[in-house]
């Protein structure tokens, strides 16, 4: 069975320690995402169990990412992930491998666990709408990338040039729906393009990633939220366009000690067959001296 590195990033820092307060040999909550979560799809895929079930025991479900850090907050003894753009100092952070889930470190790629955030939509409809069109556009700018930054995403565009709004002034709505991952981030770029365009109401809702697939394809949102790599048998009749790139942060409550994890380990918590599975944070953390 695989155990963590005793070292952190820092000379002589310990991974972790049984300390007073904080039982190891209590078995760990595994704290999942519903089915059909982009977030449960990415991370079940870097970790090399794409498609498996989610394991039997001290498993916590949840359906949204304010319900997991909600989960991890006031437990334990649970372990879950989490989109970064999404996490707060109410829970830890552990690194993955000896490598921290910073902005730096996810565009080198030395941070293996993140994923793409795209929208999708249909071309002819985007197409055939100039404020569709002027939003997609709006996503590239200078502007839009500075707010990726500042709210803890990767922005991907390297040469972006400054949003100005069109000389005919749009008006009408925008409906984008799909990935909570991605939501926060959608709502605070559609308030700059509001801001910039006052005709203009755009309107983001959640329900997953799978929701996003649906309604773009469907037409019920002329963009889908998914944060996962595009997936065409979910919606043929879609293209995709990668807003930002997200880390995927593994974490533990405050009073856990662990600082750091192995993806090997943590294929082995989530593993429905792993054999053997790890039976306690014990197993995880190193004793004290």
């Amino acid at each position: 069975m695989l155990k963590t590195s005793a070292f952190l990033l820092a000379p002589f820092a310990l991974i972790g320690c049984a300390s007073k307060g904080f039982d190891s040999a209590t078995p760990i909550t595994v704290v999942t995402r519903e089915d059909g979560s982009g977030t449960k799809g990415a991370f079940m895929e870097i970790i090399g169990l794409k498609g498996k079930a989610d394991v039997e025991e001290n498993i916590v479900v949840a359906n949204s990412t304010a319900a997991v850090l909600a989960e991890v907050e006031n437990n334990p003894y649970a372990i879950a992930y989490d989109s970064l753009g999404y996490l707060d100092d109410s829970v830890k952070i552990l690194t993955v491998d000896g490598v921290a889930a910073t902005t730096e470190n996810i565009q080198k790629g030395t941070y293996s666990i993140s994923r793409p955030l795209n929208v999708i939509y249909q071309e002819a409809t985007i197409a055939a709408s100039p404020l569709y069109t002027d939003y997609l556009s709006f996503l590239s700018s200078s502007q839009a990338q500075d707010i990726i930054d500042e709210n803890g995403y990767v922005s991907i565009v390297s040469d972006a040039k400054q949003y100005a709004a069109p000389s005919t002034a749009l008006s009408g709505e925008i409906d984008i729906s799909g990935s909570t991952s991605l939501q926060p981030l959608m709502t605070i770029l559609a308030e700059e393009y509001e801001s910039l365009n006052s005709g203009v109401t755009v309107n983001v809702s959640g329900g997953g990633s799978g929701t996003g697939y649906e309604n773009a394809n469907s037409g019920v949102s002329a963009f889908g939220m998914i944060s996962e790599e595009f997936n065409s048998g979910k919606a043929d009749k879609c293209v995709p366009s990668t807003v930002a790139k997200d880390g995927i942060g593994i974490i533990v409550n405050k009073e856990n000690p662990l600082n750091d994890i192995s993806k090997a380990d943590l294929k082995t918590i989530y593993d429905v067959d792993a054999d053997p599975g790890f039976q306690s944070w014990s197993e995880l953390i190193e004793p004290a001296e």
